[in-house]
């Protein structure tokens, strides 16, 4: 059966993904990795972990469309094979492209790191843009969300080898650069951000993450601040301190609230501190987040009343 890939042209599935021997294994991945990336599958029929990988990687490259092929050899039977790529456990992946292997990972991955891999295989080897970028940043968001936050970002870079002022891609490297703490990385990113997208919402999104975070490296104990605002409600530095710790412990909730209170305290405290952090965390957030939209609308009710 015919079908037509993202691009419109017609793809065989049978030509996508195909068994090898030592005796194809030239046709089969060298000479066809000319043309686009393939990935070799190296398993066992008595391996485990195989039988997860082998058909979540044939589901991702059938849904890459005729942009990478893959090909399976059993370990077992071609010794020959894994005993040149040293082998030493399976699963493992390799990926060819101009007769060169350029990536390989060892072991089961979740669906979301192996769509990352072909993305950023497929960018790698000089991929259309477009919808096949856009694939490759929702694949580096999903690493980054589960905790692959190196994959993540080296899924970003590839993206932006591509498109140097892609926003979201470039947004994307500075948070996992947040993620693994190294903020002055991150302000390093942010301050070369090329001009045509350095007033994005993805980039103001990141200033004001970068912001929060030098803010949480100074943060004071929870529980320290928290009886101080119990004993004494009006001090709003406490309370601001409070807000502040909240934050950084990953409590936006609680953070917002506080803030909240301490804007319908003294709404001009400290130069209106407290409406200018709400704004900070809101522009922090997704558009989309319930926290940033109901925070909105009550400092909104709050300033209008």
């Amino acid at each position: 059966m015919l079908e037509l890939n993202a691009g419109g042209d017609v793809t065989n599935p049978g030509d996508l993904i195909k068994d090898s021997t030592e005796a194809t294994f030239m046709q089969d991945v060298i000479e066809a990795s000319q043309e686009v990336p393939v990935i070799v599958d190296f398993w066992a029929p008595w391996c485990g972990p195989c039988k997860t990988l082998g058909p979540a990687l044939e589901a991702a490259v059938t849904a890459a469309g005729g942009k990478v092929k893959m090909v399976k050899v059993d370990v077992d039977q071609n010794q020959q094979i894994a005993a040149q790529l040293r082998i030493q456990s399976i699963p493992t992946v390799y990926a060819f492209y101009q007769g060169q292997p350029v990536d390989a990972f060892q072991g089961a991955l979740p669906a979301s790191e192996i769509k990352a891999f072909i993305d950023k295989l497929i960018t790698a080897a000089g991929g259309e843009g477009g919808d096949g970028l856009q694939d490759a940043i929702d694949a580096a968001e999903a690493m980054l969300a589960e905790g692959a936050v190196t994959d993540a970002a080296q899924t970003f870079a590839a993206v932006l080898g591509e498109d140097p002022s892609n926003a979201a891609a470039y947004s994307g490297l500075i948070r996992a650069h947040l993620a693994l703490g190294e903020v002055d990385q991150a302000q390093a990113l942010l301050d070369n951000a090329p001009e045509d997208i350095a007033t994005s919402p993805e980039i103001e999104a990141v200033r004001a993450q970068i912001e929060l975070a030098r803010q949480a490296e100074n943060a004071g104990p929870v529980a320290d601040l928290t009886a101080k605002v119990d004993g004494a409600p009006d001090d709003h530095q406490a309370r601001f301190d409070l807000a502040t710790a909240l934050h950084a412990n990953g409590d936006t909730q609680a953070a917002v609230d506080q803030l909240l209170e301490l804007f319908r305290r003294d709404r001009d405290w400290n130069d209106g501190a407290a409406k200018a952090q709400l704004f900070t965390i809101f522009e922090a957030l997704k558009a989309e987040d319930p926290i940033a939209l109901n925070g909105r609308r009550k400092l909104s009710s709050m300033i209008f009343a």
